[in-house]
């Protein structure tokens, strides 16, 4: 019987979810009819990664419930594969993501 060895091969793609990856400010606009349980499940998808929202604004607006969500500690593809998720969720209209530290980090141009 042959004796173990380890195996030392390279990775055939990068591990995006390796906490090595540079992080983002990721900021999530969620546009979805106004259930009551919605603001949990949407919670809910950053609280399985151990994920905290940096800030939350939640507002009713008739039968739409308009959030806003900023957070930080996580990869841009992190990022994207949860506005997918939330996508998914029954009675999500809308996701938009953005990059809060690209904005930041983009010259102001002046109105000319």
């Amino acid at each position: 019987m042959p004796h173990l060895e380890a195996v030392n091969s390279t990775p055939t793609r990068a591990d995006v979810w390796n906490v090595s990856n540079a992080h983002c400010l990721a900021q999530y606009q969620i546009l979805a009819e106004a259930e009551p349980d919605l603001l949990v499940r949407v919670l809910n998808l950053f609280a399985l990664q151990f994920l905290t929202p940096v800030q939350v604004n939640a507002e009713r607006l008739d039968d739409l419930l308009s959030i806003d969500m900023t957070i930080d500690g996580l990869s841009w593809h992190r990022a994207e594969v949860i506005a997918e998720k939330l996508r998914n969720l029954i009675s999500v209209c809308s996701v938009n993501l953005q990059n809060a530290d690209a904005a930041w980090n983009t010259p102001a141009q002046a109105a000319g």
